[in-house]
């Protein structure tokens, strides 16, 4: 079976990967907007786990059209994790959009330079 494919929404980028020092302040956004033959309104976002995760939705006002999905760590140590936001349209031919999540939480060095662990004399 062979033919084109329309997209139902543009979703850039189709996931996010959020990457940064345990400390510090790592978000990541994501546009959704809506294909022009299949207007939706998303009305719900939630992430599936929410543990290392927050998630903010918003209208995309500088573009005028579609939504912002921003996503923000949590994660206050060293880690890995992955998580996704699932955004509940009001489409029925697509009720739901899943942007998924990836974080790579590093350690921050201390202040002098030096290893977290004593040196072995």
């Amino acid at each position: 079976m062979q033919g084109d494919v329309e997209a139902f929404a543009i979703v850039k980028p189709t996931y996010l990967r959020l990457t940064g020092k345990a400390g510090d302040k790592v978000s990541g956004k994501v546009l959704i907007e809506p294909a022009e033959n299949y207007p939706f309104k998303i009305v719900d976002a939630k992430a599936i786990k929410g543990d290392n995760i927050s998630v903010k939705l918003e209208d995309n006002a500088q573009e005028g059209k579609g939504y912002l999905l921003t996503v923000e760590n949590k994660l206050a140590q060293q880690g890995h994790y992955y998580d996704a936001v699932h955004l509940k349209t009001d489409s029925k031919i697509k009720p739901e959009i899943s942007v998924r999540v990836y974080g790579n939480i590093t350690e921050r060095p201390n202040k002098t330079g030096d290893s977290q662990t004593p040196a072995q004399n």
